[in-house]
């Protein structure tokens, strides 16, 4: 067999990183990986650990708290009817904070539409955010200083742009232990489309540096996951000839060992990994979704019962003396953060009707301005009337 593009030999006893130095790409088994219980209780797992201080668990509380404001906040901006339409992730905050805390600045995450908490753990500013959902730009932050790709609408398409971007990784020689990895992700109902098929058969014949993080939240808009496959998630992978590995998605902790492990395997050498995050959506799929119609309110309880960010702050009222100092201050961030939106989105100007047109291309596209042009003469038939 010729080498594969980007493989390498990895060097025994080889780290695979502070969090996951016990994972070598072998499967995991059924059961979730899991090192912080609902009721906010470290646990030990034979293949990941969580080394963090108490000091970066306080940050991942203010992360999970300020996603969660930030994500609430647009909800109701929403149903003021100052947003066209908002995606909300309530349910899903650890999924995102421990994957995207997962990332190196050298690494480039591919989100879906949804992954608002990972977009915070980029840097990407709440208020650019909520400009594609009011409608007055296509998405405003820069995927290349944030490392976070634009959100993608189309269901799954994002993981093909990931793949090709983390193939390119391999072509430019930024592989390797200091160098950079792709995290791409992608929801339950996407794994049945055909473009994530296609992406994983890439993937795995080009040994790409690439993590795709399915944050299985259990439905598919009104569709359940059972509906989507016969067998767990995370061992579709076998299929294609990369290891899968499933997670706790409500347990900040593990996903981000898991995440952490998962991209240095990738980055090493090793080629794809699919981590599946088992979490639950405990709003709507959208703001345009009534999941009443579909869901059964035992179900809905049932995972209120798992909130990612209680289990934190149940093992900080345990460990930490300071917590309620801490619980305080992010309180006070989140509203600030909560009004900072709420002014910002009002007084978003509304683009010109020809400004749909910039941006769009890098260079002139003859179609496009074909288009502007048409545009400009329907708008000026009505200035004339007038």
């Amino acid at each position: 067999m010729p080498p594969q593009p980007g493989r390498r030999p990895r060097a025994q006893g080889a780290s695979l990183g502070q969090v996951a130095s016990a994972w070598d790409g072998t499967e995991v088994g059924p059961d979730p990986v899991q090192l912080l219980t609902p009721a906010g209780r470290r646990v030990k797992h034979p293949s990941f650990a969580a080394d963090v201080t108490l000091e970066e668990v306080r940050g991942f509380y203010r992360d999970l708290v300020l996603a969660r404001r930030l994500d609430t906040e647009a909800t109701a901006l929403q149903r003021q009817g100052e947003l066209g339409l908002w995606p909300p992730a309530l349910g899903q905050e650890a999924a995102q904070i421990g994957s995207g805390r997962a990332l190196t600045s050298a690494d480039h995450a591919f989100p879906t539409y949804r992954e608002h908490g990972v977009a915070l753990t980029r840097g990407v500013d709440a208020l650019e955010l909520l400009r594609m959902f009011r409608g007055v730009d296509h998405g405003g932050w820069d995927p290349v200083a944030t490392g976070f790709h634009l959100y993608t609408i189309v269901i799954g398409a994002q993981t093909l742009h990931a793949t090709g971007y983390a193939m390119g990784l391999q072509r430019d020689g930024r592989v390797g232990d200091d160098g950079s990895a792709v995290l791409a992700y992608l929801g339950d109902g996407a794994t049945s489309q055909g473009a994530v098929s296609e992406a994983f058969v890439w993937a795995a014949a080009m040994n790409a540096p690439i993590v795709f993080f399915c944050q299985n939240n259990g439905w598919a808009i009104s569709e359940p996951t059972s509906k989507q496959t016969r067998i767990p998630i995370y061992q579709r992978a076998r299929g294609f000839g990369f290891p899968g590995v499933r997670v706790d998605g409500n347990d900040v902790l593990g996903v981000l060992a898991v995440t952490r492990a998962a991209l240095a395997h990738a980055r090493e050498g090793g080629g794809p990994v699919l981590v599946e995050a088992v979490t639950y959506r405990m709003g709507a799929h959208t703001t345009s979704d009534d999941p009443s119609r579909y869901r059964d309110p035992d179900e809905v309880a049932a995972w209120r019962a798992r909130d990612p960010i209680d289990r934190v702050r149940a093992l900080l009222e345990r460990e930490d003396a300071a917590f309620a100092g801490l619980a305080a201050a992010v309180e006070r961030e989140a509203e600030e953060l909560a009004e900072r939106v709420r002014s910002g989105v009002r007084s978003m100007p509304d683009p010109a009707p020809l400004d749909i047109y910039d941006d769009v291309y890098a260079e002139p596209h003859a179609a496009l301005e074909r288009e502007r042009a048409e545009h400009a003469a329907y708008l000026a038939s009505f200035e004339e009337v007038s």
